[in-house]
C-alpha cells in the first residue's frame, strides 16, 4: 500500500530563458510526487511545458482521478508498475515519468542501491555537462557565458541573424560548443547554415528541422559534416527507427518519454541502431537532475543544467564547485528534498 501527495511548485529562472519561435518564461512550474510506502520515500518530478500542452493542474486532477489505483497498488519490479501505469494513464507520459520517477526511488532504496547500479554501470567514462544560453540580444549572451564558466556551451538559435551570434560567440569562447535549433531552420536553410557551422568549433546541431520533416531530413543527413542529434523528432521508443537514417543520434528526456524505465528501453533500442546517446533537461529542479545524473554512464552527451539555470538551494546536492556532477552516494535518487 501507497499513500501519494501531490505538489505544485514554482521556481524561477535566474535569467529569462527563451528559445526559437519567441517562447520565453522567467518561471518553471513543475509536479513534484511524493510516494511513500511505510517509512520510504520515493520522489518524481514533471516540469509544465505549454509546447507539449501541460500543465500542473491537469495533472494533479488526472492522478487524483486514479488516486485509490495508486495507493493500492502492490509493490513490484518498476517494469510492471510502468505498465500499470501506461494502462492507467494512456498518452499522459508527463505524468507517468513523475509516478514511474519516484517508484525507482523507493526501488533503489529498498535495494539499498544508488539506480546507476540498478543499471549495472559503473561511475566511469562520463560525458561533460552543458550550461545553455538562452536567445537573447548578443551581449547578454555573451555576459551569460562570462558568469557562466563551463567547457560546452549549448546555444539556442533559429533565427535569421543567427549565424552572425555564432561567430561572434566562437570568437568570445574557446568552449566546445553544440547548437540547439528547436526546428526553426527550413532545410535549405539548414543546408547553408551546417556548411557555416563547420568552420566554428561546432560538435553537434540538435533538431535542425521542424520535429516531422523526416523527409526533409534524409537530405541533411546526407550532406551534413556536423553530426544532428533528434529531439522533438524523438519523443517515443516508436520514434527511434524513423531517426536512423536521419539524424546521428537522439536526446531523450525523461518527461516526455514516460520515464526512468522506458529511458531505458530506448537507449537499449538506439545503442543496437548505433546511434549516439544524449539526455536531456526540460529544466527540471532536483529532483528531476538527479534521476538524469544516474544516467551518465550509459550516455555520449549530456544536458542537465536545469539545476544552473534555476534559482534553487538544491544545486550542492548534484554539482561540484566547479559545476562538475558527482557521484550519488545515497541509494534510490540519491537525493533529501523538502517541498
Amino acid at each position: 500500500m501507497f499513500q501519494l501527495e501531490l505538489f505544485h511548485i514554482k521556481t524561477k529562472f535566474k535569467d529569462c530563458f527563451t528559445i526559437s519561435q519567441g517562447r520565453s518564461k522567467t518561471i518553471q512550474e513543475a509536479l513534484v510526487v511524493k510516494l511513500s510506502m511505510g517509512m520510504i520515500e520515493g520522489w518524481g518530478e514533471s516540469p509544465a511545458i505549454t509546447y507539449y500542452d501541460v500543465d500542473v493542474e491537469t495533472m494533479i486532477k488526472s492522478i487524483n482521478l486514479k488516486r485509490k489505483f495508486i495507493e493500492s497498488y502492490s509493490f513490484n519490479s518498476p517494469d510492471r508498475f510502468w505498465h500499470f501505469l501506461h494502462h492507467l494513464f494512456p498518452n499522459k507520459n508527463f505524468i507517468i515519468n513523475a509516478l514511474d520517477m519516484a517508484y525507482w526511488d523507493i526501488f533503489g532504496k529498498i535495494q539499498q542501491m544508488p539506480l546507476y547500479r540498478i543499471f549495472k554501470t559503473k561511475w566511469i567514462n562520463l560525458p561533460e555537462n552543458d550550461f545553455t544560453i538562452g536567445i537573447d540580444s548578443l551581449n547578454k549572451m555573451k555576459k551569460k557565458i562570462k558568469k557562466n564558466p563551463s567547457p560546452i556551451y549549448k546555444i539556442k538559435l533559429g533565427f535569421s541573424e543567427d549565424m552572425d551570434f555564432l561567430k561572434e560567440i566562437c570568437n568570445y569562447t574557446k568552449a566546445k560548443i553544440r547548437l540547439d535549433i528547436n526546428g526553426n531552420w527550413s532545410l535549405p536553410e539548414a543546408l547553408e547554415k551546417v556548411k557555416i557551422c563547420k568552420q566554428f568549433n561546432v560538435e553537434f546541431i540538435e533538431q535542425p528541422l521542424p520535429k516531422d520533416a523526416y523527409k526533409e531530413m534524409e537530405i541533411l543527413f546526407k550532406e551534413s559534416e556536423i553530426p544532428l542529434i533528434a529531439d522533438e523528432s524523438c519523443v517515443h521508443e516508436k520514434d527511434i527507427l524513423k531517426c536512423v537514417q536521419t539524424f546521428h543520434g537522439i536526446n531523450i528526456k525523461l518527461t516526455k518519454c514516460g520515464g526512468i524505465t522506458n529511458a531505458l528501453k530506448m537507449i537499449e533500442i538506439a545503442k543496437k541502431e548505433n546511434l549516439k546517446i544524449m539526455m536531456g533537461t526540460m529544466n527540471e529542479s532536483l529532483i528531476g537532475s538527479a534521476a538524469i545524473q544516474h544516467f551518465l554512464p550509459l550516455l555520449d552527451y549530456v544536458d542537465m543544467d536545469g539545476l544552473l539555470l534555476l534559482e534553487t538551494d538544491y544545486k550542492n546536492q548534484i554539482f561540484n564547485e566547479d559545476n562538475t556532477i558527482k557521484e550519488p552516494i545515497l541509494n534510490g535518487l540519491g537525493i533529501t528534498y523538502e517541498n
